[in-house]
């Protein structure tokens, strides 16, 4: 049985209910008396039914607690790869970094789930198309390419679907990308997560243990201020953060070789001081790494000899360094 790329489909496996999503619109909003002359901002929200039975479905989805962590079937370590803004190359150093574990140690076995439920980013970078069928238990499975079984909000949709959920809803879907999948026996699930810091980031780490946070970002101050504000995040939930990736830390001609620093020098080095933590590498902004992946060929795989598959494979065992670190 395959997977319908429709949102109506997703209702019916998944049994999402569809009385707990309050969509607001217009025809909520009134002026329950005519506007004075001089006021532009007299607008009020109506009270409805629906609306009451929202938020008493909220208070006593609170009142439960915090969901109790509980490991993934079948799955010894996760690590998650964050980023405080987007644009920063997260999705590319997650896809490398997954490649580059089993690269490292082809005795190991990695899996890659897709986080970013509204920009999911790996059908892309994997170069996978398709639905995931169903097993005989009615968990999802994986597609594989690369040696690399993934899971993305990106095969249960159709391209270019823009998916407009609240949070109750994002962090139902979540949750079944967590359970539901047929994850097999791995040594390491990378997740790739949305950036910044909301509902999908407490979601995850409140509902599986983490072995520990990558979090990406340039040199440029404003990325990094989002990064510091991500790895506090980590913090504040007990997941250890690994370390800092700083990416696009140089251009590099693919001519004359020449370098130069875009978007500023080992910023995220004095970052990676303040917090406490090590620069686990740092990755170039090369014309390499960006044919590759829009190509749906990481580099890792694609050109395993360059320079930046390399700097790829040195990020991958300072990860593993990190989490052995971690775990004594």
């Amino acid at each position: 049985m395959l997977f319908n790329q429709s949102c109506r489909k997703l209702s019916e496996v998944w049994k999402w209910n569809s009385a707990s999503i309050v969509l607001w619109s217009c025809s909520n909003v009134r002026h329950p008396q005519p506007l004075s002359a001089g006021c532009k901002h007299d607008v009020r929200l109506k009270s409805s039914a629906s609306g009451e039975r929202q938020q008493e479905r909220q208070r006593a989805h609170m009142a439960r607690g915090l969901p109790k962590q509980k490991p993934i079937a079948g799955v010894k370590e996760v690590i998650v790869v964050a980023s405080g803004k987007g644009g920063v190359g997260k999705s590319t150093t997650a896809v490398n970094l997954a490649l580059g574990l089993m690269a490292n140690d082809r005795s190991k076995t990695v899996g890659l789930l897709d986080a970013d439920v509204y920009g999911p980013s790996v059908p892309k970078l994997m170069n996978l198309r398709g639905n995931p069928e169903l097993t005989d238990n009615n968990l999802m499975r994986p597609l594989m390419n690369f040696g690399i079984p993934c899971m993305s909000m990106g095969f249960l949709v159709e391209d270019t679907a823009p998916i407009v959920w609240r949070g109750l809803m994002v962090m139902s879907a979540i949750e079944k990308l967590l359970r539901q999948v047929d994850w097999g026996s791995l040594d390491y699930l990378v997740i790739d997560m949305p950036p910044g810091t909301g509902d999908v980031q407490l979601s995850i780490t409140q509902n599986i243990p983490i072995a520990g946070a990558v979090i990406v970002s340039t040199p440029q101050d404003i990325a990094l201020l989002d990064a510091r504000r991500g790895a506090e995040m980590f913090r504040k939930v007990n997941v250890p953060v690994l370390g800092l990736v700083q990416n696009m830390s140089v251009f590099q001609c693919p001519q004359c070789n020449h370098q130069t620093h875009i978007f500023g020098s080992d910023g995220a080095r004095e970052l990676a001081s303040a917090l406490g933590v090590e620069v686990l590498g740092d990755i170039p902004l090369h014309l390499n790494i960006r044919e590759t992946s829009d190509k749906g060929q990481p580099v890792v795989v694609s050109s395993p000899d360059s320079p930046e598959a390399e700097a790829y494979r040195r990020v991958a065992l300072a990860v593993v360094r990190r989490l052995r670190e971690e775990n004594i």
